[in-house]
């Protein structure tokens, strides 16, 4: 018997309705579209505006869809890991709210905190799962709400983010699947790319509530330099370890974060435009949501034993990426 891989054999993915262009920002702080679109390749994004919506209700919608395409019944679900920074609760998790909503009685979950590399930490946690033997059926989703930690009047983060959900199903296959990937983390970028209160070391209060202390803040600069330095160094150990080249790679699929950042990083590894696939135009930056609705987006390109590199970088910081090849 060979080798189990945890192989993605669905994806979904779910925005809201709400969209609110460049030009819908104009009115609320100083900036403009055409500055906007030159500096991040955003035009618009999804915004969740109902105040009873949550993270889970956008995870909820991915979800369903996926296991429609796949002819999963919702009870057929093992295990559930989401991949979120702005979670329904501080506890209990949303992987437990999403299983709940849609009837996966026989599911457990957890939540995975990464930032924008959420979604990739998700999916190889979620992978060890299937390729130990120990469940056929793991749902992995990314998605974050980040309409609800942004100040809208801070014109450096209200431009870049959105809100949004996609999800993935891993089951076992001897054939095509997760290959390998490298993870990677340093703390010491914390304080480059943080929500500053809200957590066990600064509580929240009505002092850090009027300090607007609970919305995203980050030094740009910094994270910029970091997110390409991070994502192209694992991009690029990553195929020197499985003896790959540039040219063997169909399909690189970054974090929406910022175009020229996704630009960057593939000129930094030799990846022609055409085999680097952008959406960030529509939705801004999702989070843990990027790659999965990506995925989502892109699906009808992929073939099978496609293979695909995913890369991310988020605040912490973390990084990462992941050799695919693909299942259907």
């Amino acid at each position: 018997m060979g080798k189990i891989h945890a192989a993605i054999t669905g994806v979904a993915g779910y925005v809201p309705d709400e969209i609110i262009t460049n030009f819908d920002l104009e009115k609320l702080v100083d900036t403009n579209d055409e500055w906007i679109e030159s500096r991040t390749g955003i035009k618009q994004r999804r915004i969740l505006r109902d105040p009873k919506k949550a993270m889970s209700d956008m995870g909820v919608e991915a979800v369903k869809q996926l296991l429609e395409k796949t002819n999963t019944k919702p009870e057929e679900v093992e295990m559930i890991v989401v991949a979120t920074i702005t979670g329904d609760y501080v506890f209990p998790d949303t992987a437990n709210q999403i299983a709940h909503k849609i009837g996966a009685t026989n599911a457990f979950g957890f939540d995975i905190n990464a930032a924008c590399s959420g979604f990739i930490y998700s999916l190889i946690v979620g992978s060890k799962f299937v390729e130990t033997g120990t469940y056929k059926k793991v749902i992995v989703v990314g998605g974050d709400k980040m309409s609800s930690i942004l100040n809208y009047e801070d014109r450096a983060t209200c431009i870049l983010f959105g809100d949004g959900a996609g999800a993935v199903m891993l089951e076992p296959s001897q054939e095509n699947g997760i290959q390998d990937s490298i993870l990677r983390g340093d703390g010491a970028g914390c304080e480059y790319l943080y929500m500053k209160a809200g957590g066990s070391l600064n509580p929240p209060t009505a002092e850090t509530v009027a300090n607007k202390e609970h919305f995203v803040t980050q030094d740009g600069r910094i994270v910029f330099k970091a997110a390409i330095k991070g994502m192209s160094e694992s991009i690029n150990d990553l195929l020197d370890r499985n003896n790959l080249t540039k040219d063997d790679i169909d399909w690189l699929i970054p974090h929406q974060a910022n175009k020229r950042i996704i630009s960057a990083v593939g000129d930094s590894v030799g990846f022609p435009d055409e085999k680097v696939l952008i959406n960030i135009e529509n939705y801004g930056n999702t989070t843990a949501g990027t790659i999965p609705l990506a995925l989502s987006d892109f699906e009808s390109k992929f073939k099978k034993g496609d293979k695909i590199v995913l890369t991310a970088f988020g605040g912490g910081f973390t990084w990462g990426s992941v050799l695919i090849h693909w299942a259907y």
